[in-house]
């Protein structure tokens, strides 16, 4: 259990992540989904997600499903701030470009101590979400529907990008120069059922993007929020 008390390895806090990420999103997790993510062989992936239940950071039940112990829930949590600040403090600070924080986030996220993690907090505000609108775990968040379930004039506030859009940068760039970013309210002018796209009014501009992508984006439920 020593290995579980202490921050665990930068390899074993990006399973965490994933494993996070898809729980968070109400999917079940199983070892091929996460061996996908982290871009290992399945074997590889099991190995470490077994190394992972020894230390009391997971639960390996039915079906080989994935379940983060009350120990590794924590951890996740911690690595998921950790990245979310470090987001924050590329976009924020050194003026990053929104659609490339993802991916530099993952570089520093490991080397950031409690201690530089409370100095970040300080400097930024106490921020409550990441720039992509997702928020910091524990933080109280409204409640949201995905792009892909709104209808023909439907109008409704941008509140996020789903975790997992954002590791593709190109749709992820897609998303920042045609403006579907939070805070922007966009108003559905006409979902095309018969090539699966929607076209969307966005601060007075047209923007057409296929299903999958608008599954990518969430917005607030309430229309007057």
């Amino acid at each position: 259990m020593r290995q579980a008390l202490d921050r665990p390895s930068p390899t074993v806090e990006d399973y965490l992540q994933e494993i996070y990420n898809y729980l968070a999103d109400g999917k079940s997790v199983i070892a091929a989904r996460v061996a996908e993510r982290i871009g290992v062989a399945l074997p590889t992936a099991w190995a470490t997600l077994q190394r992972m239940q020894r230390d009391g950071l997971v639960e390996l039940r039915d079906r080989n499903e994935i379940h983060l112990t009350t120990v590794g829930r924590d951890a996740a949590e911690s690595i998921k701030r950790r990245h979310y600040l470090a987001e924050r403090l590329l976009v924020d600070i050194l003026g990053l470009d929104w659609a490339e924080a993802h991916e530099e986030a993952h570089r520093i996220e490991h080397a950031v101590s409690p201690l530089v993690e409370e100095r970040i907090m300080a400097l930024l505000g106490n921020p409550t979400t990441c720039p992509h609108g997702n928020p910091f775990p524990g933080t109280p968040h409204p409640e949201t529907v995905l792009l892909a379930t709104l209808e023909d004039g439907d109008e409704r506030r941008i509140d996020g990008v789903q975790e997992e859009a954002e590791e593709d940068a190109e749709l992820m760039r897609f998303f920042q120069q045609n403006g579907l970013t939070p805070g922007k309210l966009v108003r559905v002018k006409e979902v095309a059922s018969y090539n699966a796209t929607m076209t969307l009014d966005v601060e007075g501009r047209d923007v057409v993007l296929g299903m999958p992508a608008a599954e990518c984006v969430r917005v607030l439920r309430s229309p007057g929020a």
